[in-house]
């Protein structure tokens, strides 16, 4: 904690001196329930923890194995004690509103005394000074733990009763403000989101450009033609490879009427889709080469990440067999539902840089073939093709090269592509400006919450009265209740 001076009439004390640390109810994964059912209380968990309460995705436990002092009362500071991320261990929230709830052994509950004003009390665990002081505490090698001690020993600065009523309306009318601000954000980024779908849809079914295809009608090739163009090219090359297959070509059935001019085709017949790596450390190469690859982590929807890279050792041959080249459209094969089909366009960040089995290389045929217009199509279109015609389980789902194969197209000009991609590219511009702009507001917004409640705790968010009883005589007495208290042990109710 920072070791500032506090205001006349405040006192430092512990959070051990304010409340008392309970530990919440162990149990067996296979007594757990995820329904709600007679004799089964809701159980929080720390992904139930984030600065407020939520209630989502929720386990239930028998009733029998919570203790009397483990049902959650309001007031209570719920703070998550173990985490396999640093960045959320100590994470709290105070409980405003209780629903018959207990908590899980990850967890502890502090219950402040009647003596102070228990909202100031639960104020503090959001300061960044708290989670600082925890976070360099929790320690483990792989989880992040945090002991009774760390909790209980942290420094509290303590105001006048009167003085922390005043401090409490006068944050909550703050954040009052602030949540307000921060909900009419959040709803211009929801705003933005099904903009930005919308009008990618439009970009790619011809809408956006329907008055440049109007008007240059008459100079432009037909997508038939160059269909015509694309398959002829692809049966030249093969020549001297043995018997040629022609691409799967689309199922159209139930697909919309396309604008004059334009042509269904599939994916395997504009591009050469080929399947990477597979990761196996076991495997031996006799002609190694360690070079990088993309995961599927790295093949975000509409752009790629490579804040990670990581590398492989493969053989030689398979390495160049999977060798991206700057214009090669990546898919996403499977993984969680939201990563199924998602892509972008490799533009040779990286050289030589290969890809893992997990994500797909489609190859265009001819430089005529737009490899952004084919990826904001896949994007507009592909994840439902994808999720209907691919392999699914309860959170993941994959498709196989085959099935990729035949995901439709709409297929226009190579000029109407291009004038596609410029317009639509323009719009995800201004779209990603005012994202960016709201993403800015919200941090600005977060980091005035922490200034305010910075001020609160150290005696500068509102007036002292010097004639408020001093904290110091608030603490005597906490301290002398106490220990007149009868020292007894919690009774655990039977295990039915």
């Amino acid at each position: 904690m920072e070791n500032r001076a506090l205001p006349e009439n405040w006192a430092r004390c512990r959070v051990t001196e304010l409340a008392q640390l309970i530990r919440g109810v162990t149990y067996k994964k296979s007594e757990a329930s995820k329904e709600s059912q007679p004799g089964f209380a809701p159980l929080l968990r720390a992904n139930n923890i984030n600065g407020r309460i939520n209630h989502e995705d929720l386990v239930y436990v028998r009733e029998a194995r919570i203790s009397n002092e483990q049902w959650l009362k309001e007031s209570d500071v719920l703070i998550a004690m173990s985490s396999g991320s640093i960045g959320l261990v100590g994470k709290a929230a105070q409980l405003r509103k209780v629903k018959g709830e207990t908590f899980g052994s990850f967890c502890g509950a502090l219950r402040p005394t009647s003596e102070i004003d228990c909202h100031f009390f639960g104020w503090f665990f959001q300061t960044r000074t708290y989670r600082e002081c925890v976070s360099g505490d929790a320690k483990g090698s792989n989880i992040n733990n945090l002991k009774r001690d760390h909790i209980l020993h942290v420094d509290f600065p303590l105001p006048p009763a009167n003085e922390q009523r005043r401090i409490v309306e006068k944050i909550e009318t703050l954040f009052s403000r602030l949540d307000k601000g921060e909900e009419a954000l959040r709803d211009v980024q929801k705003l933005l989101s099904r903009y930005r779908q919308s009008v990618l849809k439009a970009a790619v079914t011809g809408q956006l450009t329907a008055d440049w295809r109007a008007e240059n009608a008459h100079r432009l090739e037909h997508g038939r033609d160059l269909l015509a163009r694309i398959l002829q090219t692809r049966r030249e090359s093969w020549e001297g490879r043995g018997k040629y297959k022609e691409p799967i070509a689309p199922s159209t059935s139930g697909l919309p009427d396309l604008p004059d001019g334009w042509v269904w085709a599939s994916l395997a017949q504009l591009t050469h889709i080929k399947g990477g790596v597979t990761v196996d450390k076991k495997r031996e190469s006799k002609n190694p080469v360690t070079v990088p690859y993309l995961r599927v982590a790295n093949v975000q929807n509409g752009h790629i990440d490579l804040t990670e890279i990581k590398e492989i050792t493969v053989n030689r041959d398979k390495a160049e067999q999977t060798l991206l080249k700057a214009g090669d459209i990546l898919l996403n094969e499977g993984g969680d539902r939201d990563k199924l089909g998602r892509g972008w366009v490799w533009d040779g960040q990286i050289a030589p840089c290969i890809h893992q089995n997990h994500v797909f290389r489609a190859r265009p045929v001819i430089p005529e073939i737009s490899s952004r217009f084919v990826s904001y199509y896949a994007n507009a279109f592909g994840q439902g093709f994808f999720m209907q015609k691919g392999k699914q389980s309860v959170n993941l789902a994959s498709i196989s090269l085959t099935a990729i194969s035949g995901f439709p197209i709409a297929l226009p000009s190579a000029d109407e592509q291009r004038e596609i991609v410029g317009r639509l590219e323009e719009k995800l511009i201004e779209v990603a400006t005012v994202a960016e702009w709201c993403k800015t507001e919200l941090t600005r917004s977060a980091a005035l919450r922490q200034s305010i409640l910075k001020d609160a705790f150290t005696g500068r968010l509102v007036p002292q009265n010097p004639s408020d009883e001093p904290a110091a005589e608030l603490l005597a007495r906490i301290r002398a209740a106490r220990q007149a208290a009868p020292k007894g042990k919690t009774r655990r109710k039977a295990t039915a």
